[in-house]
């Protein structure tokens, strides 16, 4: 977690009283926030532009709506992203949004803010999907600590994402007879026992199975069997 320092917030409502004011940190060359993004949504004016001074100090690129609806209506950030909800809003309540953000596989990390927490609240925020759960005032370095948290497990999940897509592009170069011996090989047949299976020579068999390695981009079988698990390609006749 990057090192926090405080800085002046323009509300009280929002953030614990403790936090003293200070100009906000300059960049001293180790690194921006700038390619990871902050949502928030409130319809409390005054909290939300509290917050993305906050956000924004710390370095984070920062979108802010007043309406759930406006937050609903755009599209999936591509870099590591997080939201921050309020749980109290009309019209469309924060377990609204999740509740539309699921129907959607939109899978943004959440930290609820809310000032009227209650136990029950927060666990049926934290069932519904909930990264987080604070309520107002909320002391900006555990706010901080929370996005930080939140922000690493989108990566992560955009890391799993792509690492998922690239083994699904390099599957679809795969031919008919190559994915054959792909569902046989990962069940630990020998070259022979996969060219009886297909009713080929030993010799075609082998050379099917190095273009899969070499589509697949991998050189050995324990390999072969992780992406087949990642893809969901059970073997079609085990040894």
């Amino acid at each position: 977690m990057m090192a926090r320092h405080p800085h002046a917030v323009p509300f009280s409502v929002m953030l614990a009283p403790e936090r003293a004011a200070s100009p906000a940190p300059c960049n001293d060359g180790e690194g921006s926030m700038s390619d990871r993004m902050v949502m928030v949504v409130d319809d409390d004016a005054f909290v939300r532009h509290g917050l993305e001074h906050l956000l924004a100090a710390e370095g984070y690129a920062v979108r802010a709506f007043a309406d759930a609806a406006d937050f609903l209506a755009q599209p999936a950030p591509p870099m590591p992203s997080c939201l921050i909800l309020d749980m109290q809003m009309p019209q469309l309540d924060g377990m609204g949004v999740l509740q539309h953000m699921a129907a959607r596989h939109l899978g943004l990390p959440v930290i609820f803010l809310t000032g009227h927490g209650s136990i029950p609240l927060s666990v049926a925020a934290m069932k519904a999907g909930a990264n987080e759960f604070l309520t107002k005032p909320v002391d900006p370095d555990a706010l901080l600590a929370a996005v930080d948290e939140a922000l690493e497990r989108d990566a992560a999940r955009i890391a799993q994402r792509r690492d998922a897509d690239e083994l699904a592009r390099r599957h679809a170069q795969l031919t008919p007879r190559e994915r054959e011996v792909f569902a046989l090989a990962i069940g630990g047949l020998l070259n022979k026992q996969i060219a009886d299976e297909m009713g080929i020579s030993e010799i075609m068999a082998k050379v099917h199975k190095r273009n899969l390695m070499q589509k697949m981009q991998t050189r050995t079988l324990a390999e072969l069997v992780r992406m087949a698990e990642k893809l969901g390609i059970e073997s079609a006749r085990r040894r």
